[in-house]
């Protein structure tokens, strides 16, 4: 509910659709450069699908796909100055949205749901 809603929040402040699993990749790469194949390891998204969404991406400007030094198969990813825009901008509606949220059920609550959140829920 929380990232539909944060999805919403963007897409109704923005021109530019941003899904939740672009958001996802975006947070994956934000200030680094790591490989195509990195960001498909480490992102709960099929590789297929993962290099859809950066070639998504890349049409919408918010990232660069470039070569690896001395290594001709790999390419490494990387938001661009735009990407970045987008991406600081998101985490400030986010954390204006935990701050509603902590506005309304106070910030011990909120403190107390990300830990939850964080747990091992053993599934």
């Amino acid at each position: 509910m929380l990232r539909k809603l944060s999805e919403d929040l963007w897409n109704d402040n923005s021109e530019l659709h941003i899904s939740n699993s672009e958001w996802y990749i975006m947070s994956r790469i934000y200030k680094r450069q790591p490989t195509i194949a990195e960001v498909s390891k480490n992102v709960d998204i099929s590789r297929q699908a993962t290099h859809k969404f950066i070639k998504n991406m890349e049409a919408k400007k918010l990232v660069v796909v470039m070569n690896v030094k001395n290594n001709n198969k790999e390419k490494c990813i990387e938001l661009t100055e735009f990407g970045n825009e987008c991406f600081e901008k998101n985490e400030a509606l986010k954390a204006s949205l935990e701050k509603k949220i902590a506005d309304k059920i106070g910030e011990d609550q909120v403190v107390f749901l990300k830990k939850i959140l964080k747990s091992d829920w053993g599934l």
